[in-house]
């Protein structure tokens, strides 16, 4: 049920919607009883059982009162006109009855769509807000492929659920207790037996109903797998066909596609037993009533007639929708509650990257960048211990040292992409988790070794973060960064489609447009992550210039493993096991003949 109420709070954003919705709905129920009931004077008519009321009853509110109005009514229509006048007359009764129903009935639904594809669209929404938001450290432990399948897949089956928990909760209990109530009025007795019943039923529909939320809960998990799998194949493609390694990839696809096609299909079976199961249980509490009703009316002192048992099955008989309407909701609200544990996963997420109550506007860098003491664990493992580190404005200082020695980290920690664990780090004297994070952010550029670009042009990635830059200005960071020239060689100069991960360029294409991006930004802290380390010697040549324009009275933290880039830099930083083993310029670290020596004799040989 925790779940089931989950969902109702998504729904309480469209009241109105609701309120409406509950307000077409009682009318369609209440214009549908008056159909069904038409059946009583109709058999009365056809069979002659009633004597035409021939004073005008007094009109007082009771359900005797009203019958005795209507028959009244029926009864000069029949004395004037004829027994078929009346028939017709009960005939159009229900036709217009039964058009108001289902003008309702429509209506109920038509103003419902607005809050189902409402609620996915706020989902998504949020859920799309809460995935920029989470640090870079939920993504290391997530698959991409499981958190587009909640995105889509999740959304979906929530946004299938919206339409029958609205009817489980505000229709169809309403429904049936509108027919209840006018079935106690006709027979007391019977309507008690149908209330023993019935919930019997549900009990057994319920049990079936707490299975399907755990199968539903496995069979999305192993569709994320899925997509998972998908996602990493497209970006391997490759790699995978380099080391042969089809075969092996098609084998585990088709093991966990096998294993969610068991999953989905043993869902699929209980929701398709609920239809049949919740129809034969109708049909017995029928058969009961029926049995039962029938010895009432036969019975040597009859105490139901005939017309009104009829009348009472016909009523009764349209419980049984409703009630199997109820059950199958159920099943789809088990699955509904499943993915919203699922989504809450991802919108309960605890971001740790958070500001202070009152935080520090910042707007430029004047003095230094200080580390004091920090240490950095992730998943019990220690990164960074101890590092204490000035970088004064203006100064470019780089990092090296082998993979996993804490480089990027560190630098990963300016921008607060991560949070320390131990130790501060300031910004002229100012913690930087006391600042704005969009004012910390806004001072720095990032190039990376990984080309982060994406699928639209060349303009729109250059000027990526910066709406309002006109031509001139791109065209001018294009030409720092060195990729003016090859920019107008494109088919469609700067309006030029780059592709998926700009796929369309080259590798030291690619690169040089991200450093085009950081040039316009014009930051005044600049972090270089290993920007050339995967480009061919031309390329590199071109970028380096380009990074180099690019540093240019700029206080920068270069990390690089090709130490004939970093020669010139004012301070390098030496770097193994999270510690800072070794510190000074080129040339003071080639005189202490050690560690740095050591990696450009490799590197040199």
């Amino acid at each position: 049920m925790k779940s089931f109420f989950r969902i109702l709070r998504y729904i309480s954003a469209y009241r109105s919607q609701l309120i409406l919705n509950i307000f077409f709905n009682i009318l369609s129920v209440v214009f549908s009883l008056f159909s069904l009931l038409m059946v009583i004077p109709f058999l009365e008519v056809l069979f002659s059982r009633v004597e035409p009321i021939v004073n005008k009853p007094v009109f007082h509110l009771s359900a005797a009162n009203l019958r005795d109005m209507f028959n009244y009514y029926v009864g000069q229509i029949k004395l004037d006109y004829g027994e078929m006048a009346a028939l017709l007359f009960i005939c159009s009764l229900v036709l217009i009855t039964s058009l108001l129903k289902n003008l309702f009935a429509f209506l109920a639904l038509y103003v419902m769509e607005t809050a189902r594809g409402g609620v996915a669209r706020d989902l998504r929404n949020q859920l799309y807000r809460k995935i920029l938001e989470l640090p870079l450290s939920y993504f290391s432990k997530e698959k991409k492929g499981d958190i587009m399948a909640r995105m889509s897949n999740d959304v979906q089956q929530i946004e299938g659920s919206m339409l029958r928990i609205v009817e489980v909760v505000f229709k169809e209990p309403f429904t049936i207790l509108i027919y209840l109530a006018t079935l106690f009025i006709m027979h007391g007795r019977l309507t008690l037996m149908i209330l023993l019943l019935l919930p019997v039923a549900g009990l057994i529909i319920g049990r079936l109903g707490r299975n399907l939320k755990n199968a539903s809960q496995k069979s999305q998990s192993k569709l994320g797998q899925l997509l998972a799998m998908i996602e990493e194949t497209l970006s391997g493609q490759r790699i995978i066909k380099a080391f042969h390694a089809a075969d092996y990839f098609d084998q585990r696809f088709k093991q966990a596609n096998q294993s969610y096609f068991k999953l989905a299909r043993s869902m699929e079976r209980q929701t398709k037993l609920a239809s049949p199961l919740s129809e034969f249980l109708g049909t017995l509490v029928v058969v009961i009533v029926l049995y039962f009703g029938s010895r009432l009316v036969l019975q040597h002192h009859a105490t139901l007639d005939p017309e009104v048992f009829i009348g009472f099955i016909v009523i009764f008989s349209q419980i049984i929708n409703p009630a199997k309407a109820i059950s199958n909701a159920w099943f789809f609200i088990q699955k509904g509650a499943a993915s919203v544990e699922r989504l809450e996963h991802i919108l309960d997420a605890d971001n740790k990257i958070n500001e202070e109550d009152h935080p520090i506007s910042i707007s430029k860098f004047s003095d230094c960048i200080q580390y004091h003491e920090v240490g950095f664990t992730y998943d019990k493992q220690a990164v960074l211990q101890n590092i204490r580190l000035t970088i004064p404005k203006g100064k470019v200082y780089a990092l090296v040292g082998q993979s996993g020695s804490g480089k990027s980290t560190l630098a990963d920690l300016l921008p607060r992409f991560y949070d320390t664990g131990r130790g501060k780090i300031t910004i002229d004297g100012k913690d930087i988790k006391s600042l704005k994070l969009a004012d910390l952010r806004g001072l720095m550029g990032i190039v990376t070794q990984e080309s982060i670009l994406f699928n639209d042009t060349v303009f729109n990635n250059i000027a990526f973060g910066n709406p309002d830059a006109d031509k001139n200005k791109v065209q001018e960071a294009a030409r720092i960064a060195g990729a003016h020239d090859f920019i107008l060689q494109l088919q469609e100069g700067y309006q030029t489609m780059i592709g998926d991960r700009g796929n369309r360029l080259s590798g030291g294409e690619r690169q040089r447009l991200t450093i085009a991006r950081a040039v316009l930004k014009d930051p005044q802290i600049l972090i270089l992550d290993e920007a050339t380390s995967s480009l061919d010697t031309e390329s590199e040549y071109l970028v380096q210039e380009a990074l180099q324009r690019l540093m240019k009275n700029r206080t920068s933290i270069v990390i690089a493993h090709r130490l004939s880039t970093i020669q010139h830099a004012d301070q390098i930083l030496v770097m193994k096991s999270g510690n800072i083993i070794e510190q000074g310029t080129h040339t003071e670290l080639m005189q202490l003949n050690g560690e740095y020596s050591r990696m450009v004799v490799l590197q040199a040989f």
